[in-house]
């Protein structure tokens, strides 16, 4: 059994929005876990 790939990303701002999204285009069953202090994340990625 292959252990599931995992990804934390530190910022929710447009760099690191757009690094999960590219993520998620490279490999759908990803897990994507995104901090963000503020309570609004960027989606202009």
């Amino acid at each position: 059994m292959t252990a599931q790939k995992r990804l934390v990303v530190v910022g929710g701002d447009a760099a690191g929005m757009s690094a999960a999204s590219v993520a998620r285009r490279l490999n759908p069953r990803m897990e994507i876990i995104v901090f963000e202090k503020s309570p609004h994340t960027s989606y202009s990625a």
